[in-house]
């Protein structure tokens, strides 16, 4: 499998990300080895929460949550996924399946940091991933917060907002990752941030995994994810440990999402689901000490 990594100096000076960077090597399903970049931060005896980003984002996407997570005695794990930020970035595009990028987050989290009583924390393709680790793995997990995701099967009809974006993902010249961001958000994010989320793509052939990860969501039965999820649904469809949903309200991407996971989750029954007000798609920049907050509680209730 060929692949890129983004030299280090594109990571120097970020603003406000002044986190240790870890790595880790994990198979890469074709016969070699991916490095994946993940944070580690706060107590190593403290509960885990795992903190897990979507499209195009990476981790820097939690700086602001991070430090009120440790500031609760909590253990906060942080990870890229393949094809972002600090973590490997396989080519072409065709290396990347939905099936790989839970298997590659599988190894890092369970072979190499062998993590048990998490807290998942998850939004966009992070909740794709996680809620299919916690299908899968349920026995790993403690508790799980869903903000602005969904665990799709391709049964009934994608939303406009999406297919419009699945459009532009794949016709736009250039991959404008930080722009993406920057329109994902009720704030207006800085010139710094904007190139924070640049900063792993210094060309376009980084961007093959960013590029690909709109065609990899299950819009049709058939999908080739669309199999596994539905087995991951039988699980989640039982399961009751403590689920919690904490949606923005300035989302058009997932709307609608959080009730469905309402429904159908029986340990989100009882639950004080929140709605966090004046947030986009990304609410981990717009109100990202908020959501930290409604985790820390999350947590010490349950």
């Amino acid at each position: 499998m060929q692949v890129l990594r983004t030299p280090d100096q594109c990571f120097e000076g970020l603003a406000d990300f002044e986190f240790t960077p870890h790595f880790a090597e994990v198979p890469d399903q074709g016969g070699g080895s991916l490095r994946v970049h993940y944070l580690d931060e706060g107590s190593a005896d403290g509960k885990v929460v795992l903190l897990l980003h979507g499209e195009p984002s990476w981790s820097y996407l939690y700086r602001h949550m991070v430090p009120v997570l440790t500031a609760a005695g909590l253990r906060v794990i942080a990870p890229d996924l393949v094809g972002f930020g600090r973590s490997d970035k396989p080519t072409p595009r065709t290396e990347y399946t939905y099936a790989r990028h839970v298997e590659w987050m599988r190894a890092l989290l369970f072979d190499h940091l062998d993590l048990t009583e998490v807290t998942l924390v998850c939004q966009d393709w992070g909740g794709l991933i996680g809620l299919r680790l916690l299908g899968e793995h349920p026995d790993r997990f403690e508790r799980a917060i869903a903000a602005n995701t969904f665990l799709p099967t391709g049964e009934g009809t994608p939303s406009e907002a999406f297919l419009g974006w699945l459009k532009f993902s794949q016709e736009v010249e250039t991959f404008p990752t930080g722009t993406i961001v920057n329109f994902g958000c009720t704030s207006d994010l800085s010139p710094e941030v904007i190139a924070a989320y640049d900063a792993p793509f210094p060309d376009q052939s980084y961007a093959e995994g960013a590029r690909q990860f709109p065609t990899l969501v299950p819009i049709s039965p058939d999908d080739p994810a669309s199999s596994a999820n539905r087995e991951a649904w039988k699980v989640l469809a039982a399961l009751k440990i403590p689920f919690l949903t904490a949606f923005s309200d300035g989302d058009p991407i997932t709307a609608g999402s959080d009730r469905i996971l309402q429904d159908r989750i029986p340990g989100a029954e009882g639950q004080h689901h929140v709605t966090i007000v004046g947030a986009g798609h990304f609410l981990q920049e717009d109100k990202g000490p908020e959501l930290a907050g409604v985790v820390v509680d999350f947590i010490r209730s349950t």
